[in-house]
């Protein structure tokens, strides 16, 4: 019965729009944010720096040995003479000499080109030389799910294996503040599990309680926690109605909070593989948003994640303190 009004809710609402053109276009008229763009050396990655570059996202530098980069840019059929370039000698040396232009002030977010993700975020922990901050580093999917109005943030499906009850709280302040830096000002945060009752003899559970106890306690800032949720519970309202479940979280939730990678990222892939979603993501707790993209990542997709670290960009040089 839930299932066979789930289907008519979809059919009768339909397709909801571009989600992602709506991200995009929330930037309207503001300025590019300068972006270190760490070794853009294949046609994908290099594309998408430049395609957020002509769509006015980011001001690009690009950091990579030169004749990689030049082949690359061959490759692609693009013009690389608007763009700033920082010469490397080699991926790491592109990591390393990307980190140091945002700490040198010169770039106010990283993107992550043709190296391995470690590489990259190797250089931003480092204690000494790289963008550490007091919060733990994760990573937020935006899934653009068809038929659903609003974007569904879901994290972490790419970095924190299997985050402890600190790591947690951190990971979901971050998610809270990427939230509210696309316009949503409380949040509703689902901390899910298999289950909406506390059981201790599934970790996930007993966890998701304290997260929410840390929100009364304001451990956690700026949104509505609630869990244990189960998936269904948390994304639909007759699911929840039909369990007896209320609040102001259940069924409506905008973050979905996984108990581990491996749930978190068989959740996002179920939804682009077998629901046809779109996902675009960013990291956070860094000092700067860092956008990792995929070689299978659509230019859409990479201009999505642009334009989420661009938001969170700007709104962090919105609250800075004004010097003087």
């Amino acid at each position: 019965m839930v299932r066979a009004q789930r289907q008519g809710r979809a059919g009768m609402h339909g397709a909801t729009g571009d989600k992602y053109a709506r991200l995009i276009a929330a930037l309207g008229g503001a300025p590019a944010v300068p972006t270190a763009v760490a070794h853009p050396c294949d046609a994908p990655s290099l594309t998408g720096a430049v395609e957020a570059a002509r769509a006015g996202l980011i001001r690009p530098i690009l950091v990579a040995p030169r004749a990689r980069l030049e082949a690359a840019a061959g490759e692609a059929g693009l013009d690389l003479a608007p763009f700033e370039r920082v010469e490397s000698a080699h991926s790491h040396d592109s990591a390393e000499k990307a980190v140091a232009l945002v700490r040198e002030g010169r770039a106010e977010m990283l993107m992550k080109g043709s190296l391995h993700t470690d590489e990259l975020l190797a250089e931003v922990v480092k204690r000494e030389t790289g963008l550490r901050t007091a919060r733990r580093l994760s990573h937020c999917f935006l899934m653009d799910v068809p038929h659903r109005a609003q974007l569904l943030i879901i994290t972490d499906a790419a970095i924190n294996i299997f985050p402890t009850l600190e790591e947690k709280a951190d990971i979901v302040q971050n998610a809270i503040e990427l939230a509210q830096a696309l316009g949503i000002a409380e949040p509703r945060v689902a901390i899910l599990s298999a289950m909406e009752t506390v059981n201790p003899k599934l970790p996930s559970t007993i966890e998701a309680a304290a997260l929410c106890k840390m929100l009364d306690r304001g451990q956690i800032r700026g949104g509505l926690l609630d869990g244990p949720l189960a998936l269904d519970n948390a994304i639909d309202p007759e699911a929840a109605r039909i369990k007896g479940i209320g609040g102001p979280v259940a069924g409506r939730a905008d973050i979905l909070v996984a108990p581990d990678l491996e749930a978190g990222n068989m959740l996002a892939k179920s939804l682009t593989f077998l629901a046809g979603a779109e996902a675009a993501g960013v990291v956070l707790g860094a000092r700067v948003p860092i956008v990792l993209t995929s070689r299978a990542d659509s230019v859409r997709t990479r201009l999505a994640s642009a334009a989420v670290a661009a938001l969170v960009a700007q709104r962090r040089r919105q609250a800075a303190p004004v010097a003087g």
